[in-house]
């Protein structure tokens, strides 16, 4: 049986939840984000409609090895949260809950993503090795580029990317 782990991460975003809503709803932004050193870019063309069933494929670079990467949305409540889950790409299960809570100075944005890893105990040398501290690292990197692009301002017009 494989090994699920879960990382779990909370940020503090100065804009109203509708305004980080929509900027975390608009897939494209996963670009604007993600570190350059994944080699990160959607390969859905045109616009992904934030709905349940929604797919996204992706490309990326993990440790120097390409993949192909491609996500459902499996659950949506506008404002309030969505589900992402990896249908096929280098985990072996990935499942995002993104949730949006309104907070004294913004809106509280969490992350839980349960994961597992494939090749059994191989998986878990891989974890322990590499993989938890790239996903610190990932999101750390995430974490500073929405404080960046939703720092205080003029609100943006809903859907709008910076």
């Amino acid at each position: 049986m494989a090994r699920r782990w879960i990382l779990e991460r909370a940020q503090l975003v100065p804009r109203r939840r509708d305004e980080v809503f929509a900027f975390f709803s608009d897939a494209h932004n996963l670009e604007v984000i993600t570190p350059g050193f994944l080699r990160f870019r959607i390969v859905t063309p045109g616009r992904v409609a934030m709905a349940p069933g929604a797919l996204i494929e992706y490309r990326l670079s993990l440790f120097g090895v390409p993949f192909s990467w491609r996500t459902r949305i499996e659950e949506l409540v506008p404002g309030e949260r969505f589900v992402d889950v990896q249908l096929a790409g280098p985990y072996r299960r990935w499942r995002h809950l993104h949730t949006f809570e309104d907070a004294p100075g913004g809106t509280l944005v969490r992350d839980r993503v349960e994961y597992e890893l494939p090749l059994g105990p191989l998986g878990a040398v891989a974890h322990a090795l590499l993989v938890r501290r790239s996903l610190a690292r990932i999101f750390a990197h995430r974490e500073a580029r929405i404080a960046e692009l939703l720092a205080p301002g003029p609100p943006r017009p809903q859907g709008a990317a910076p």
